[in-house]
């Protein structure tokens, strides 16, 4: 059974910085791409960022390009999401997604305030 757990969402003000985690278990780590994607209230889903199981070549959206940095770590079957220079429109529900069955985590709640 696969399990992505994310961790490190929380309430932070505009500028700040948050880094999200998302633990996986149940499937090979290494062979898969993985990502981030949010949800905002009354918004679709979208893509934040991916990376791919080899070579750890990335992408973003253009949103969160120069901000945010999308990283993993085989060894720990995790991948992160670095998030600098927050803005109010960065606050949704983040996700992490595995290219795996196309898996998902249950989210963590991000939200940019003052």
């Amino acid at each position: 059974q696969v399990h992505l757990v994310e961790s490190g969402g929380g309430l932070v003000q505009p500028g700040g910085s948050l880094r999200l985690s998302c633990a996986a278990s149940g499937f090979t780590f290494r062979r898969y791409d993985m990502g981030w994607y949010r949800q905002a209230p009354g918004k679709e889903r979208e893509l934040v960022a991916r990376i791919i199981s080899t070579a750890g070549s990335t992408n973003y959206a253009d949103s969160v390009k120069g901000r945010f940095t999308i990283s993993r770590d085989n060894a720990k079957n995790t991948v992160y999401l670095q998030m600098n220079s927050l803005k109010p429109e960065d606050t949704a529900v983040y996700y992490c997604w595995s290219e795996w069955r196309g898996s998902w985590g249950q989210g963590t709640q991000v939200t940019v305030s003052s």
